[in-house]
This record gives C-alpha cells, sequence and structure tokens, in this order.
C-alpha cells in the first residue's frame, strides 16, 4: 500500500513508500482521496519514480504545488509518444518536462518567449526526436488551446533526447551552442556563409548525431581515416580538431581520432561547396 501525499486531480496521485515517491496517472485514482490515505496502485496505472533531486523537499513542494496538474498529463502523453517512437525512455523526465511546458505557455501568454538560436541545428540533428516534439505540439495546443512556436518545439525536442539518451537537456544545449560557435568563427575568419540547408552540412549534422550515440555506447568507428585526411585536407583538418576539443570539454568525454577524421572530411565538403558557390 502506498499512502497519498498529495491529490494532484481525479486522474494523478503523488505517493509514497519506502522512502520513495511516485507520481501515479489513472483514470479515477484520486476520486474521492485524501492526503494521508493508503492506496493500491493498478497494475495498469502510469507510474514516474520521482528524481531525488525532486524529492522531498523545496523542488516537490515548488513544482506540485505551483505547476498545473494538466501539464503534468501533457508531459505524460509527450513520454507516451517517445515511448512508441524508441520503444522506450531511459530516464524520467515528466516533470522537468511538465515544468518546461508550463513556464513555455507562462511566457507565451506574456508575449515573452525565448529565441532558439539552436533551432536548425536541433532540428538537423535530432529528427526522430524532433518528430515527436511535434505531436508534442498537438497535445499541448489540445490540453491548453495554445500553440507553441517553432523555438519551443526545439526546446522540447531537447526534452525528447534526454529521455532516451545520457545527455541532460543542459548538456545537448551545450553541444549545439558549440557548434553553432564554431561555425560562426569559421564563417567570419573566412569571410563566407554557410547554408544550413545545404547537403554537405545536413551529412555533418547527421554524422555528429550518430557521434553522440557512439559516445554514449563507448562504441567506435570501424575506419580510421585521420591520417588520410590530416595530409590530403590539412585546413579541415586543423579546424575539426578545434570542434572536438570543444565538444570533448561539453561531453566530458574524449573524442577517438577516428572521429576526427570523418568529422574533418564533413567539414572539407562543406568548405569546397560553399567556396566553389
Amino acid at each position: 500500500m502506498f499512502e497519498i501525499i498529495k491529490v494532484l486531480n481525479n486522474n494523478t496521485l503523488l505517493v509514497s513508500k519506502n522512502e520513495e515517491e511516485l507520481i501515479v496517472m489513472s483514470k479515477g485514482i484520486g476520486f474521492g482521496q485524501k492526503t494521508g490515505n493508503k492506496v493500491d496502485i493498478p497494475r495498469n496505472a502510469k507510474q514516474y519514480r520521482m528524481q531525488k533531486s525532486y524529492q522531498t523537499g523545496e523542488k516537490t513542494s515548488y513544482s506540485i504545488d505551483n505547476i498545473d496538474p494538466v501539464y503534468i498529463e501533457i508531459a505524460n502523453e509527450i513520454i507516451e509518444l517517445t515511448k512508441e517512437k524508441f520503444g522506450k525512455v531511459e530516464h524520467d523526465i515528466l516533470l522537468p518536462l511538465a515544468d518546461h511546458i508550463y513556464f513555455a505557455i507562462k511566457r507565451i501568454q506574456e508575449n515573452d518567449s525565448p529565441a532558439n538560436p539552436f533551432y536548425t541545428d536541433i532540428q538537423l540533428i535530432f529528427p526522430d526526436e524532433y518528430e515527436v516534439a511535434l505531436k508534442g505540439k498537438n497535445v499541448i495546443y489540445q490540453y491548453t488551446g495554445v500553440k507553441i512556436n517553432a523555438d519551443e518545439i526545439g526546446f522540447i525536442t531537447l526534452h525528447v533526447h534526454s529521455a532516451i539518451s545520457v545527455n541532460k537537456v543542459s548538456q545537448s544545449m551545450e553541444v549545439m551552442r558549440v557548434i553553432r560557435e564554431f561555425f560562426k568563427v569559421l564563417q567570419k575568419d573566412l569571410r563566407i556563409h554557410i547554408d544550413s540547408n545545404s547537403l554537405s552540412y545536413i551529412r555533418l549534422m547527421n554524422h555528429i548525431k550518430f557521434l553522440l550515440l557512439r559516445l554514449n555506447n563507448e562504441e567506435e568507428l570501424q575506419m580510421d581515416i585521420t591520417s588520410f585526411t590530416k595530409e590530403k585536407f590539412p585546413f579541415a583538418y586543423n579546424q575539426a580538431k578545434i570542434l572536438c576539443n570543444d565538444l570533448a570539454k561539453v561531453l566530458h568525454k574524449d573524442l577517438p581520432d577516428s572521429e576526427l577524421g570523418y568529422l574533418a572530411l564533413h567539414l572539407e565538403r562543406i568548405l569546397s561547396s560553399t567556396i566553389s558557390d
């Protein structure tokens, strides 16, 4: 039996057992219930284990008391969409996602929505997560009547990505920032404009997506072309080395030399097509 900490609505409870806190969602589970009551959790109920940082403290009180439970229901539906797309989720993002959506709607209503400068790159690197976030846009509209913009879809994409990987939202944002800053400096130094919609740029972003997956799974590329690119494309190689070093700092992992070689090759393609145009 679980003890009810708080009745969020007729379908959602915050409960505890053996010092573990859960958010439980099942139709009618909260109807007629009160704090302190004992309750059995139905087998088909959706359960979300509270992260340690959210348990028994100010964070729990703030998140639960200040966020309308409708945003928890919205986050739950987006998590279900994530499970449909990827089969499972590795990390519980219920409260962080609900928290983000709550403030996103609040900002939109106050005409104070922040821009997302990484939107294009997020869409290119995480297309499957972006597809889920697009569906999440419809869920948010159905519950709130508010249409979120493209910038917010990008932010939700990162939350979805954090649910299926070891990368936290803040870390993914740092990866986006590093990539954006790298190309900003490169374009300024060379006095060129790199088209983010070009095939060569899209291929680079796709490579970075799988690079992140390989790092998470501790896998390495089977073929190493680093020596070839270093000799054949020295400028692209040196630029790729800068990008690798910057990525390693935010990911807290060293990138294998084999990754450096392929990044250099993709950069060479981008630079060749840009300069020839």
